[in-house]
């Protein structure tokens, strides 16, 4: 091959890393409304003596955190999308914040459930009132952020594009599992804070800060799951690496021996294929079979011819 026609035969692979994603603004305005609540709330805590908003305040100090981290892997991810030395782009940086958002979650969710145990051992007085007010200024903010972070972008018109992006998004699936954690930590302050107006119920304070904080770490947990598995190069949904193989040999004598099917950022992702066939095809011919709805960005094909075959054409690419 002559050097000049070998551009021909490259791709880049910033698989549109490079362009802003939807979730990045609306982030960046939820992490400053969750730092503006969490000094609220944190202040109120201690001194109107509330547990329950207390560990809502120190939730969204820790969210506040995972939230900056989540807009800076937006950022990075961005400027970093034609750097050469990512073999695969740079979409994992994604996958990256994610998990170290639900890391620093799950490591709060303990926090909480220990600090409520100790007020319930040693219980102090609550000043109800003026801790309900801020509690309830604190569930409005977490349902406008929650509603900042879930809104469809008007680039994606319908529900499953939506499902698709928190799906895949694991940046952005992060911070709205935040918000979704502060949100109930609010609601579960204002139910104790109520019970202990009304009928002195004080001990449901902390006990609620336990039952939000096993709840917290239920959804770090998951996250920390998926967001994991695209780390790992965990192999794609069962019923896409079925559609995949089905869409070379359907209707053919082709048969595909090896196949990985990997997630490699927002909604993007790597195969390799190896074909069998007694009349192999060039990898390109393989490569336009793939459906187009998997988002394969980058394929690697590889041909061999079916033994007591003579081989007539084989590739790689």
């Amino acid at each position: 091959m002559h050097t000049h026609n070998q551009g021909a035969w490259r791709h880049e692979h910033v698989f549109g890393q490079d362009q802003q994603k939807p979730g990045e603004q609306r982030t960046l305005m939820v992490v400053l409304l969750t730092a503006v609540m969490m000094v609220v709330e944190i202040t109120a805590g201690v001194i109107y003596g509330s547990m329950a908003l207390l560990a809502d305040g120190l939730h969204m100090a820790s969210h506040a955190t995972a939230l900056g981290i989540a807009v800076f892997a937006y950022v990075i991810a961005r400027r970093l999308a034609a750097d050469q030395r990512f073999s695969f782009g740079v979409g994992k940086i994604n996958s990256l914040a994610g998990f170290a958002s639900a890391v620093l979650l799950l490591g709060f969710a303990v926090v909480m459930a220990t600090e409520s145990v100790d007020r319930l051992i040693s219980p102090v007085d609550i000043s109800f009132d003026q801790a309900l007010i801020v509690a309830v200024v604190g569930l409005v903010v977490n349902g406008f952020s929650a509603w900042l972070l879930s809104s469809t972008p008007h680039s994606h018109g319908d529900d499953h594009d939506q499902d698709h992006d928190h799906h895949h998004d694991h940046n952005l699936r992060g911070a709205y599992l935040h918000v979704l954690a502060d949100a109930l930590t609010s609601i579960l302050a204002i139910v104790a804070l109520l019970a202990g107006k009304f009928w002195g119920a004080n001990w449901l304070d902390p006990a609620m800060g336990i039952v939000g904080a096993a709840l917290v770490a239920s959804w770090s947990i998951g996250l920390i799951r998926q967001s994991s598995r695209v780390l790992l190069d965990w192999q794609a949904d069962k019923n896409n690496v079925k559609a995949l193989q089905d869409s070379i040999e359907q209707g053919t004598n082709d048969r595909v021996t090896d196949l990985h099917l990997w997630s490699i950022g927002h909604g993007i992702f790597s195969a390799q294929i190896t074909v069998v066939s007694d009349q192999p095809k060039p990898p390109s011919h393989y490569k336009a079979l793939l459906p187009t709805n998997i988002n394969v960005v980058h394929a690697i094909v590889e041909v061999h011819q079916c033994e007591n075959h003579e081989a007539d054409s084989t590739g790689r690419t």
